[in-house]
Protein backbone atom coordinates (compact mmCIF):
# COMPACT_ATOMS: atom_id res chain seq x y z
CA UNK A 1 0.00 0.00 0.00
CA UNK A 2 1.33 3.43 -0.92
CA UNK A 3 0.90 6.03 1.83
CA UNK A 4 0.35 9.72 1.18
CA UNK A 5 1.18 10.82 4.73
CA UNK A 6 3.29 9.70 7.70
CA UNK A 7 0.10 9.43 9.73
CA UNK A 8 -1.29 6.72 7.44
CA UNK A 9 1.87 4.65 7.74
CA UNK A 10 1.76 5.10 11.53
CA UNK A 11 -1.75 3.64 11.86
CA UNK A 12 -1.24 0.91 9.27
CA UNK A 13 1.76 -0.45 11.18
CA UNK A 14 2.66 -1.70 14.63
CA UNK A 15 1.09 1.21 16.52
CA UNK A 16 -2.22 0.50 14.83
CA UNK A 17 -1.94 -3.18 15.80
CA UNK A 18 -1.38 -2.21 19.44
CA UNK A 19 -4.37 0.15 19.35
CA UNK A 20 -6.64 -2.80 18.56
CA UNK A 21 -5.83 -4.47 21.88
CA UNK A 22 -6.52 -1.32 23.90
CA UNK A 23 -10.07 -0.80 22.63
CA UNK A 24 -12.11 -3.99 22.64
CA UNK A 25 -13.56 -4.37 26.16
CA UNK A 26 -17.20 -5.03 27.00
CA UNK A 27 -17.23 -1.80 29.02
CA UNK A 28 -16.09 0.17 25.98
CA UNK A 29 -18.87 -1.41 23.90
CA UNK A 30 -21.44 -0.43 26.53
CA UNK A 31 -20.15 3.14 26.57
CA UNK A 32 -20.39 3.23 22.78
CA UNK A 33 -23.99 2.04 22.80
CA UNK A 34 -24.83 4.85 25.22
CA UNK A 35 -22.84 7.34 23.11
CA UNK A 36 -24.56 6.54 19.82
CA UNK A 37 -28.02 6.29 21.37
CA UNK A 38 -27.60 9.90 22.47
CA UNK A 39 -25.81 11.20 19.37
CA UNK A 40 -28.23 9.66 16.89
CA UNK A 41 -31.56 9.95 18.71
CA UNK A 42 -32.81 12.71 16.38
CA UNK A 43 -32.27 10.91 13.08
CA UNK A 44 -34.63 8.81 11.01
CA UNK A 45 -33.40 5.22 11.44
CA UNK A 46 -30.79 4.70 8.71
CA UNK A 47 -30.82 1.73 6.36
CA UNK A 48 -27.09 2.04 5.61
CA UNK A 49 -24.07 3.36 7.53
CA UNK A 50 -20.43 3.84 6.55
CA UNK A 51 -17.72 4.38 9.16
CA UNK A 52 -14.44 6.03 8.19
CA UNK A 53 -11.61 4.44 10.17
CA UNK A 54 -13.70 1.63 11.64
CA UNK A 55 -10.84 -0.36 13.22
CA UNK A 56 -12.24 -3.71 14.48
CA UNK A 57 -15.81 -2.41 14.56
CA UNK A 58 -16.44 -1.41 18.17
CA UNK A 59 -18.49 1.59 17.02
CA UNK A 60 -20.39 -0.44 14.43
CA UNK A 61 -21.09 -3.21 16.97
CA UNK A 62 -22.76 -0.60 19.17
CA UNK A 63 -24.72 0.87 16.28
CA UNK A 64 -25.82 -2.63 15.29
CA UNK A 65 -27.56 -2.91 18.67
CA UNK A 66 -29.49 0.29 17.93
CA UNK A 67 -30.23 -0.33 14.24
CA UNK A 68 -30.09 -4.12 13.76
CA UNK A 69 -31.49 -4.00 10.21
CA UNK A 70 -29.05 -1.34 8.94
CA UNK A 71 -26.42 -2.35 6.39
CA UNK A 72 -23.01 -1.54 7.88
CA UNK A 73 -19.81 -0.70 6.01
CA UNK A 74 -16.33 0.26 7.19
CA UNK A 75 -13.07 1.72 5.87
CA UNK A 76 -9.89 0.61 7.65
CA UNK A 77 -6.20 1.09 6.80
CA UNK A 78 -4.72 -1.43 9.25
CA UNK A 79 -4.61 -4.98 7.88
CA UNK A 80 -5.16 -6.75 11.22
CA UNK A 81 -8.11 -4.53 12.08
CA UNK A 82 -9.61 -4.84 8.58
CA UNK A 83 -9.45 -8.63 8.78
CA UNK A 84 -11.32 -8.66 12.09
CA UNK A 85 -13.79 -6.09 10.79
CA UNK A 86 -14.51 -8.32 7.78
CA UNK A 87 -15.39 -11.18 10.12
CA UNK A 88 -18.02 -8.89 11.66
CA UNK A 89 -19.45 -7.20 8.57
CA UNK A 90 -18.46 -9.51 5.73
CA UNK A 91 -15.56 -8.83 3.39
CA UNK A 92 -17.79 -7.13 0.80
CA UNK A 93 -18.62 -4.46 3.38
CA UNK A 94 -15.02 -3.61 4.31
CA UNK A 95 -12.65 -1.40 2.35
CA UNK A 96 -9.06 -2.12 3.38
CA UNK A 97 -7.12 0.97 2.43
CA UNK A 98 -6.76 4.69 2.91
CA UNK A 99 -9.73 6.98 3.38
CA UNK A 100 -8.08 9.21 0.78
CA UNK A 101 -8.52 6.51 -1.86
CA UNK A 102 -12.09 5.50 -1.03
CA UNK A 103 -14.46 6.10 -3.96
CA UNK A 104 -17.27 8.57 -3.35
CA UNK A 105 -19.60 6.50 -5.53
CA UNK A 106 -20.59 4.63 -2.36
CA UNK A 107 -23.75 6.24 -0.93
CA UNK A 108 -25.27 5.60 2.52
CA UNK A 109 -27.80 7.27 4.81
CA UNK A 110 -25.21 8.07 7.48
CA UNK A 111 -21.46 8.59 7.31
CA UNK A 112 -19.61 8.40 10.59
CA UNK A 113 -16.13 9.30 11.81
CA UNK A 114 -15.08 9.08 15.47
CA UNK A 115 -11.57 9.67 16.79
CA UNK A 116 -10.05 9.65 13.31
CA UNK A 117 -10.05 13.23 11.99
CA UNK A 118 -7.76 14.15 14.88
CA UNK A 119 -5.12 11.86 13.34
CA UNK A 120 -5.44 13.14 9.74
CA UNK A 121 -2.71 15.48 8.47
CA UNK A 122 -4.27 18.96 8.24
CA UNK A 123 -3.36 19.25 4.55
CA UNK A 124 -5.56 16.22 3.81
CA UNK A 125 -8.63 17.16 5.85
CA UNK A 126 -10.38 18.63 2.82
CA UNK A 127 -10.22 15.26 1.09
CA UNK A 128 -11.82 13.50 4.07
CA UNK A 129 -14.50 16.18 4.42
CA UNK A 130 -15.38 15.70 0.77
CA UNK A 131 -15.73 11.95 1.13
CA UNK A 132 -17.82 12.21 4.31
CA UNK A 133 -20.11 14.63 2.49
CA UNK A 134 -20.31 12.94 -0.91
CA UNK A 135 -20.93 9.45 0.48
CA UNK A 136 -23.82 10.60 2.66
CA UNK A 137 -27.40 10.79 1.45
CA UNK A 138 -28.46 12.71 4.55
CA UNK A 139 -26.55 12.50 7.85
CA UNK A 140 -22.92 12.95 8.96
CA UNK A 141 -21.78 12.22 12.53
CA UNK A 142 -18.41 13.59 13.66
CA UNK A 143 -17.00 12.67 17.09
CA UNK A 144 -13.56 14.16 17.79
CA UNK A 145 -11.47 16.27 20.17
CA UNK A 146 -12.67 19.86 19.78
CA UNK A 147 -10.71 23.11 19.84
CA UNK A 148 -11.93 26.44 18.43
CA UNK A 149 -8.62 26.95 16.62
CA UNK A 150 -6.26 24.32 15.15
CA UNK A 151 -3.61 22.92 17.51
CA UNK A 152 -1.19 19.98 17.38
CA UNK A 153 -0.43 18.05 20.57
CA UNK A 154 1.76 15.09 21.48
CA UNK A 155 0.09 11.69 21.21
CA UNK A 156 1.56 8.88 23.33
CA UNK A 157 5.02 10.38 22.91
CA UNK A 158 4.66 11.00 19.17
CA UNK A 159 4.57 14.45 17.57
CA UNK A 160 2.43 15.40 14.55
CA UNK A 161 0.04 12.54 15.20
CA UNK A 162 -2.87 14.33 16.88
CA UNK A 163 -4.61 17.55 15.92
CA UNK A 164 -7.57 19.32 17.50
CA UNK A 165 -9.78 21.86 15.75
CA UNK A 166 -13.41 22.66 14.88
CA UNK A 167 -13.89 19.90 12.30
CA UNK A 168 -17.69 20.20 12.13
CA UNK A 169 -17.51 23.99 11.85
CA UNK A 170 -15.17 23.67 8.90
CA UNK A 171 -17.59 21.31 7.18
CA UNK A 172 -20.52 23.66 7.81
CA UNK A 173 -18.53 26.48 6.23
CA UNK A 174 -17.50 24.32 3.29
CA UNK A 175 -20.95 22.96 2.41
CA UNK A 176 -23.83 25.44 2.42
CA UNK A 177 -26.52 22.75 2.37
CA UNK A 178 -25.38 21.24 5.68
CA UNK A 179 -27.04 22.20 8.95
CA UNK A 180 -26.22 21.39 12.55
CA UNK A 181 -28.90 19.02 13.80
CA UNK A 182 -27.47 18.24 17.25
CA UNK A 183 -24.24 18.21 19.27
CA UNK A 184 -22.92 17.17 22.66
CA UNK A 185 -19.99 16.10 24.80
CA UNK A 186 -18.96 12.76 26.30
CA UNK A 187 -16.68 12.99 29.34
CA UNK A 188 -13.88 10.59 30.30
CA UNK A 189 -14.92 10.84 33.98
CA UNK A 190 -18.52 9.79 33.40
CA UNK A 191 -19.08 7.24 36.18
CA UNK A 192 -21.27 4.97 34.05
CA UNK A 193 -20.39 5.39 30.37
CA UNK A 194 -17.04 7.18 29.93
CA UNK A 195 -15.69 8.27 26.56
CA UNK A 196 -12.43 9.97 25.70
CA UNK A 197 -13.59 13.61 26.03
CA UNK A 198 -15.29 13.47 22.65
CA UNK A 199 -17.35 16.35 21.31
CA UNK A 200 -19.84 15.12 18.74
CA UNK A 201 -21.71 16.93 16.00
CA UNK A 202 -24.62 15.57 13.98
CA UNK A 203 -24.94 17.25 10.60
CA UNK A 204 -27.77 16.91 8.11
CA UNK A 205 -28.05 17.74 4.45
CA UNK A 206 -30.97 20.09 3.82
CA UNK A 207 -33.61 18.18 1.88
Amino acid sequence: MNFQTDQEEFWAGTFGDEYIQRNRSAEYLASNIHFFAKALHRITPPSSILEFGANVGMNLKAIQQLYPSAQLHGIEINQSAATELASLLGSDHVYHGSIFDFPTSKKVDLTLIKGVLIHIHPDKLGTVYEKLYECSHRYILIGEYYNPSPVSISYRGHSDRLYKRDFAGEMLERYSDLRLLDYGFAYRRDPAFPQDDITWFLLEKKI
